[in-house]
């Protein structure tokens, strides 16, 4: 799995495309450069971006784990795919994004793309600024997610 670095601030154009940062494409595969399916991401007001192969991996994944005839799986199923549209880079290095996923993020002109494990989230700036605005206390979320769980050599 592919660990997106980076955070680039950009602007989509009237059409909703957005220039791919070459940062981001330069982390990839070339066998795995041109192709990205786009969605709804499941906890937040954003969208998701994946690399076609870590799509179908994490496609893989579920498809092991989950049974599509246990109706609490089909509908987990079916909320992880929920918007899911393919994406391709253009000639002039920019992707589209449908105008339904673009509204659903909240995302008008000023975009952020977050660079994480295996994805890049798709912010409107200013839901992405309000994140890191608030009163949390990341050190304090550090300690009571990985605080006991972290293996020590001593």
């Amino acid at each position: 799995m592919i660990t997106f670095i980076g955070e680039f601030n950009l602007k989509a154009d009237a059409k909703g495309r957005l220039v791919f940062p070459s940062a981001f494409k330069k982390q990839m595969k070339s066998s795995d450069r041109d192709q990205f399916v786009v969605k709804e991401d499941l906890f937040e007001k954003c969208l998701v971006l994946f690399p076609m192969e870590e799509w179908e991996r994490q496609n893989s994944i579920l498809q092991k784990q989950l049974n599509p005839f246990n109706a609490k799986h089909n509908t987990f199923l079916r909320g992880f795919a929920k918007g899911a549209a393919e994406v391709v880079l253009d000639s002039s290095n920019r992707i589209l994004i449908p105008r339904r996923l673009l509204d659903y993020a909240g995302v008008e002109k000023e975009v952020v793309l977050a660079g994480q494990n295996g994805k890049i989230e798709i912010w409107a700036k200013e839901k992405y600024e309000e994140i890191f605005s608030g009163d949390t206390d990341f050190a304090a979320l550090a300690n009571e997610i990985l605080g006991g769980s972290l293996n020590s050599e001593e």
